[in-house]
């Protein structure tokens, strides 16, 4: 058991440093240009100098990320109570929630842009877009497999409709939310970069079409590796909240 757990801690390790290993051997055998491909060391080298920058760049797109997932939350959660409560609603609301995910947020960006303007809010909605549907479907999902004999006996003693929810049907139901949430909160930092990727002056979507714009690929590969990191952390922080709220959901972690 010792051994499967060591393998499957370090082998992501090894298997990323390998690849690392030959895309730095690749750029001094080929003397490939940093315009062309930078390596590994220049990257590293540029998320040093530009620590700062980024680190001030990524505060407003974790904070944009952040305000998403939290309505994502709510309206999940309501909007997956109505669906189950009421099956003909969600007959009517569920191939709507498909359909918006057919629309690649590059296109939607856009719109929202022309009627809510350059603030937060179209960069927030797009974040809601992108992770509204992972974790509205999960949640539904965990909701119509909850045992009903256990609805039954909750009514049995009196309870009513809600109570019945509140009681069984949504604690029954929250890792099936929490593994949606998962989904939704990797999307997260994705859906507030697409957002400032169309027109913004802070966060970094901004300053990777800035950089982009200069061709300065190694500051543009220092911001996805940073981009990349703070997805995890968001995913690591639903994780998280799993590990110590759920208990006895630790093994399947």
């Amino acid at each position: 058991m010792q051994m499967k757990t060591y393998g499957k801690n370090v082998m992501p390790a090894v298997v990323t440093g390998g690849i690392l290993a030959v895309w730095q051997l690749a750029v001094e055998i080929f003397r490939i240009p940093m315009y062309v491909l930078p390596s590994p060391v220049q990257v590293m080298r540029a998320l040093a100098e530009e620590r700062w920058v980024l680190a001030g760049h990524g505060a407003v797109t974790v904070g944009e990320a952040l305000v998403g997932i939290g309505i994502s939350l709510v309206l999940a959660v309501v909007l997956g109570v109505v669906m189950d409560c009421f099956p003909l609603m969600r007959r009517g609301i569920y191939p709507i929630l498909v359909v918006t995910q057919t629309v690649p947020m590059i296109v939607m960006a856009p719109i929202l842009i022309i009627y809510m303007g350059f603030g937060m809010g179209p960069k927030i909605l797009t974040v809601v877009l992108m992770c509204f549907f992972p974790a509205a479907v999960s949640f539904s999902d965990g909701l119509a497999q909850v045992d009903g004999e256990y609805v039954n006996l909750v009514r049995s003693y009196g309870a009513g409709k809600w109570a019945a929810y509140r009681l069984v049907k949504i604690p029954a139901s929250i890792p099936a939310l929490i593994s949606g949430l998962k989904v939704a909160a990797t999307y997260s930092i994705s859906g507030a970069v697409v957002g400032e990727w169309i027109g913004s002056q802070r966060g970094l979507g901004y300053y990777l079409l800035r950089v982009k714009n200069g061709y300065m690929l190694d500051k543009v590969f220092a911001c996805v590796a940073v981009i990349i990191f703070l997805s995890l952390c968001m995913n690591g922080l639903i994780r998280l909240y799993q590990y110590k709220a759920l208990p006895y959901l630790r093994g399947k972690l």
